[in-house]
């Protein structure tokens, strides 16, 4: 059976790595979260007092880009691979609406989405992959044979990802969420580099009112039917 390259693109908080991870799963494919190197970027940059909420220094970040080393390791116990940033693990880390405020203004940075572009070219390049970002079907896999453009209101994802912080502890209030949320999408949609677009040949997939088992099906299937010709 043929593989190809699937390419998951969207707003934040849409679920596109949960789908990414179950279509991996699904049909043995390597899964690959894009938003999880440009998280732990943003990690070493505030690690480093490169960029906070109220000040940049984005010539220091790309000076000391070299010294960034990225790498997914796969956890057996909870059956999928975790970030680390030189040698550390920081899958947790990443994930705090600390690093979620920053990140799209980190991922802006023409040379911090050239070094992490090329690295997912060279990750993707055997096929049989299932990558999801805001530029995979646009720049990274331009001739990806499936890709998915998903969306939701930002209230929905705002709620979405105001629950999964709770669940994890943080201290968080709802309209600092969806806050987060409409920053997040306009700074992705209006940057220079590589901004949120729909590619032309990408399916658009509301999923508003759709529960994570209807998704699942939905692209699984249309997945095969690509695969199968």
């Amino acid at each position: 059976m043929k593989k190809i390259t699937i390419a998951i693109d969207g707003y934040s908080s849409t679920g596109k790595s949960t789908i990414a991870k179950q279509l991996a799963k699904a049909l043995g494919y390597v899964y690959v979260d894009t938003g999880a190197m440009y998280r732990a970027v943003t990690l070493y940059a505030i690690r480093k007092g490169f960029v906070s909420e109220t000040s940049e220094h984005f010539t220091k970040l790309i000076a000391a880009l070299p010294s960034v080393n990225l790498k997914f390791v796969y956890n057996e116990e909870l059956g999928f691979s975790e970030m680390f940033l030189n040698d550390e693990n920081v899958e947790k880390e990443i994930r705090t609406l600390a690093v979620s405020k920053l990140v799209s203004k980190v991922a802006a940075v023409k040379e911090v989405r050239t070094k992490l572009v090329e690295m997912q070219k060279e990750m993707g390049k055997e096929k049989g992959v299932v990558m999801d970002g805001r530029d995979i079907g646009s720049v990274v896999f331009p001739d990806a044979e499936f890709k998915v453009f998903m969306t939701a209101s930002p209230e929905t994802r705002a709620h979405r990802r105001y629950k999964e912080l709770l669940d994890k502890g943080e201290s968080v209030t709802y309209e600092d969420v969806l806050l987060n949320v409409r920053s997040r999408d306009y700074i992705d949609s209006n940057r220079k580099e590589s901004p949120l677009i729909i590619a032309k040949d990408a399916i658009e997939f509301d999923n508003s009112d759709m529960g994570l088992i209807e998704q699942f099906e939905r692209m699984h299937n249309y997945a095969l039917r690509i695969i199968k010709g």
